[in-house]
């Protein structure tokens, strides 16, 4: 390879995690051994149970779409985008692939062989900790290590669990009870029984010694081998099996199946000459597999009523609420919510057909707004929309029935989950929203070559979607009547750069914050319309008007702006990062008050907080300005 492709690759490289990591010339050693693929629209990379390849792969254009088999049925998991690595299995696993890699569009895609890395891994902790976390949660964006999605290549989804287990941070008990070696085993029994424990470690000057458990109990005192009054040393196993803090779930499952174990003592440093800082059971791992995002998925599939789609969703609330207090980064909660949010809406829509019986016409349910674009962390509305194919006109109505019927019946599913009916009835249910294909064009032509005539009928929401379940073709269809129309489309983004500035100011001319004046929220901040749908709104614009495909997410969108137009990649970057930091805000604020996070008490909040909050808000006047020059917006100011 030329010296002047390497150095083209390794400027793209050098930009995302991993790679930020190494030298610029290391860079353009590996980039010499890189092979470039060149995939067409669906061809596949490899497959599932394909020997594993010598290299593992970026993404440096188009989407990657990331498959596994799931009771019999082909499950998209996960989007790659520009910058993502995937395939990342032959670094630390033998058997073969556990998921297929397919394009979704023409792609551009990266090969580094991993013989070339390798020594680039060992050298550089920041690499291997990166590549390991990546092994199992394979980013959407790997441009920040913010950027973690669902699943990666290396799930093998069965009844109980999947490999993300490896990497999934285990909970456990933090006040063990801890007893000395002068204890009597009857004196242990009791507080073992006062304090409903099953253990109980036994110290000396902080450090571990041994341990002993119900079943030492009933295998040697209920039996009368030892004497209940002898002290415990008689009766303690030792050396104890101590592991480190953050352990992972399946690497405890592996540690217990070594030694024959059934609990853990979790020391400072992962020794016995180290201070005591919990115990993990057989119980902490059962507790910690059921809620694995792989197995909320697997309920899903099998719910039948709202009422068990309610605790799938409600354990996804624990998910989110523990992975912020761990502060597991934002994009990789969203990722996980936002899988689940679908597989929800998915299985309603299922259970309606199942009373309903089968559609009369192909058809596809997309979620639109924040659940289109997977930012939906807390239980806001829900938004949709149903396609169904065209039919012959004397079918129609009777079609359009079915599917209104369907949409009744799943919005009220949700509802009893506990997504609210849209206010502004923007949803499947509206038989404003549940058309035919030909129906829909004619609404989005409408929509962007005459802007403002029906004002009251658009809303910028319908331009972010993600199917849930369908026919990928309708949406497939719906995306390229957008992409037509805003060639060229003046008066169209005349109207949606207005709309994005359009939002009420965050901070004043000297800095303070916007609060509301009067009403419910009075002296409270809003920070959705203030802080997040301006940036929102302006990464829709950008995006639509610079033909960018399959990007959904806000934070995605920015940084992948941040690589096509490098003149303005600081302020998209500041975008990316301020919108991840005001959705931090709302969700845990959301959290705290069991509502939708919309308003901030700003006298609740730490001098500290309030200054993150003001700079999160700061890039906004210079995207303000940025589409100001980049756009004519006359008529619709």
């Amino acid at each position: 390879m030329s010296n002047a492709i390497a150095q083209r690759i390794a400027d793209f490289l050098k930009d995302y995690e991993p790679f930020n990591f190494l030298a610029y010339d290391d860079l353009v050693k590996i980039a010499m051994t890189v092979r470039v693929h060149n995939l067409d629209k669906n061809k596949t990379l490899f497959q599932i149970n394909d020997a594993l390849h010598d290299s593992f792969y970026v993404v440096a254009s188009g989407i990657i779409n990331l498959m596994v088999v799931s009771d019999a049925d082909e499950m998209l998991l996960n989007k790659c985008h520009s910058g993502d690595i995937f395939g990342l299995r032959p670094f630390f696993a033998k058997n073969n692939y556990q998921m297929t890699a397919k394009a979704k569009d023409d792609c551009i895609v990266y090969a580094i062989p991993i013989a070339t890395f390798k020594p680039y891994v060992s050298q550089n902790q920041e690499v291997l900790d990166f590549l390991l976390e990546s092994f199992a949660t394979n980013s959407k964006n790997q441009a920040d290590k913010q950027a973690k999605g669902l699943l990666s290549d290396t799930v093998a989804f069965n009844e109980n669990q999947s490999d993300m287990l490896y990497f999934q941070t285990l909970s456990y008990n933090r006040n063990p009870l801890k007893v000395s070696a002068t204890t009597t085993i009857r004196d242990v029994a009791q507080l073992m029984t006062d304090n409903l424990l099953d253990s109980a470690l036994i110290i000396d000057q902080a450090c571990p010694i041994g341990i002993v458990t119900d079943k030492d109990f009933r295998a040697k005192v209920a039996t009368g081998r030892i004497p209940v009054l002898s002290l415990i040393p008689t009766l303690m196993n030792a050396p104890v099996i101590t592991v480190n803090e953050n352990i992972s779930v399946a690497e405890a499952q592996l540690v217990m199946l070594k030694h024959g174990v059934t609990h853990l003592c979790v020391t400072l440093d992962g020794t016995d000459k180290s201070e005591v800082k919990g115990i993990i059971s057989e119980h902490d791992l059962v507790v910690a597999q059921a809620n694995n995002p792989g197995v909320l998925l697997k309920e899903i599939k099998k719910s039948n009523s709202a009422k068990e789609l309610k605790i799938v969703r409600d354990k996804l609330y624990e998910i989110i609420q523990s992975s912020l207090n761990r502060t597991i980064p934002l994009t990789h909660i969203n990722s996980i919510a936002g899988e689940i949010t679908l597989a929800i809406v998915k299985r309603a829509v299922e259970l309606a057909i199942l009373d309903l019986g089968s559609p009369p016409a192909r058809y596809a349910w997309l979620c639109i707004g924040s659940q289109g674009r997977k930012e939906q962390l807390l239980l806001t509305d829900q938004d949709s929309i149903l396609i169904f194919e065209d039919v012959p006109a004397d079918k129609y109505r009777n079609t359009k029935d079915y599917f209104i019927r369907l949409a009744k019946k799943t919005t009220g599913t949700l509802e009893k989950v506990g997504y609210k009916m849209c206010s502004q009835n923007h949803m499947a249910s509206n038989m404003l929203w549940c058309k035919s294909l030909t129906d829909w064009v004619k609404q989005y032509n409408n929509w962007m070559n005459t802007p403002g005539e029906k004002s009251n009928e658009i809303s910028s929401v319908f331009f972010d979607y993600e199917m849930a379940i369908g026919e990928q073709k309708l949406e497939d269809a719906l995306t390229d009547v957008i992409f037509k129309n805003a060639k060229n489309n003046v008066l169209f983004f005349d109207y949606l750069g207005n709309d994005a500035l359009r939002k009420p100011p965050a901070l004043t001319f000297f800095k303070k914050f916007n609060v509301e004046e009067e009403g419910t929220f009075k002296g409270k901040f809003d920070i959705k319309n203030r802080g997040i749908l301006p940036l929102v709104d302006a990464a829709r614009l950008l995006v639509i008007s610079n033909s960018i495909k399959g990007i959904n997410s806000t934070y995605h969108r920015y940084k992948h702006l941040a690589i096509i137009d490098p003149k303005h990649a600081e302020i998209y970057v500041n975008c990316a990062e301020a919108f991840l930091e005001l959705s931090k805000f709302r969700t845990l604020e959301g959290l705290k008050n069991d509502d939708d996070g919309q308003y901030i008490d700003l006298e609740e909040m730490s001098k500290v907080d309030k200054e993150k909050l003001k700079h999160a808000l700061q890039p906004m006047r210079e995207l303000e300005e940025l589409i100001k020059d980049n756009y004519q917006l006359t008529q619709f100011s």
